[in-house]
């Protein structure tokens, strides 16, 4: 059986797998396959005569399912693996509530219908609602990865200099995130035929507000990513583990704000905005391991043996 650490990986893995078909689901408009019924899909638990849309939303609901399996999974491997004051045991009941609440509002995009072609600023607030609380889900999977691989136990009390540094760093990929869902959801409802097309409807007052506020993403984004460019290193401070993960996010920046100028540039093709949510969500764990070791006391808190039988 896998190991602890190597469940926790898995499982943060497959649900950066869902995390993407659900993208797929709203750039192809299929958010209505399943009509306005959850969690049944056109009132059927399993629908028959299924059109496209529908077998690519009922398949991501079976995919979000099985993601919420493997979190409760990982909760109570974690509470039979570790003593009862392992903050592994805190990292898997983050991970099951935000997948819980992950599931409500995704229930709500459908039942309140906030899909297909809805283009209201409600549904811009809780695709918002939504991303947050993706990145808030991975945040919590990344820490029970950390937790279980015996990384240390976070104590923000005692690194007090790099915290405000840390926090702005995080608002600052959150902020992104969102104007980015936001983006995403303009580029579905009003795809434009060519790039001055395309530049002409963000600078028109005439145009719907979700396409007025393509341009705040990428001013955003340039601008975030140079904060964190000139504060990864200060919060490394010259350890080992958090430089090299300093380094990579860096990268990582540099590859994201590539495909964010590609995505622009190519008007936004769908397999694009799949990998560019990837890259997103890679920056973020990163970010989320980076901050894990500059908050954390320096004693390791490894998992104890688990009672579960070790072949691998």
């Amino acid at each position: 059986m896998l190991r602890l650490p190597r469940y926790a990986w898995a499982v943060l893995v497959y649900n950066l797998a869902v995390i993407a078909w659900g993208a797929y689901v709203r750039a192809t408009g299929s958010g209505a396959g399943c009509g306005s019924h959850w969690p049944l899909c056109n009132g059927e638990v399993m629908p028959r005569a299924a059109s496209l849309t529908t077998l690519i939303e009922f398949s991501h609901r079976l995919s979000s399912g099985l993601a919420l399996i493997a979190v409760v999974v990982l909760v109570v491997w974690a509470r039979r693996a570790t003593p009862r004051d392992h903050p592994l045991r805190t990292g898997a009941l983050m991970s099951l509530a935000f997948m819980l609440s992950e599931a409500l509002l995704g229930a709500g995009l459908v039942l309140f219908g906030l899909v297909a072609d809805n283009a209201s600023s409600v549904r811009a607030l809780v695709v918002s609602a939504h991303l947050l609380n993706t990145f808030l889900l991975i945040a919590s999977l990344a820490l029970s990865v950390w937790w279980a691989s015996g990384g240390g136990r976070l104590n923000p009390a005692e690194h007090r200099d790099g915290l405000l540094r840390l926090s702005l760093g995080a608002l600052a990929i959150l902020l992104v995130s969102c104007t980015g869902a936001i983006t995403a959801l303009g580029d579905t409802l009003f795809p434009a035929a060519s790039l001055r097309e395309g530049i002409n409807a963000d600078l028109s007052s005439a145009s719907h507000i979700l396409v007025r506020l393509r341009t705040i993403h990428p001013v955003l984004a340039v601008m975030s990513a140079l904060y964190l460019m000139s504060s990864v290193w200060r919060i490394a401070d010259g350890r080992p583990t958090a430089t090299a993960t300093a380094r990579l996010l860096m990268w990582l920046l540099i590859v994201q704000l590539g495909a964010g100028m590609l995505n622009v540039l190519l008007l936004a093709p769908v397999w694009l905005q799949l990998a560019h949510l990837l890259l997103a969500d890679v920056v973020w764990i990163a970010y989320v391991f980076l901050a894990a070791d500059a908050l954390s006391s320096p004693e390791r808190t490894a998992a104890t043996t688990s009672p579960y039988p070790r072949t691998a």
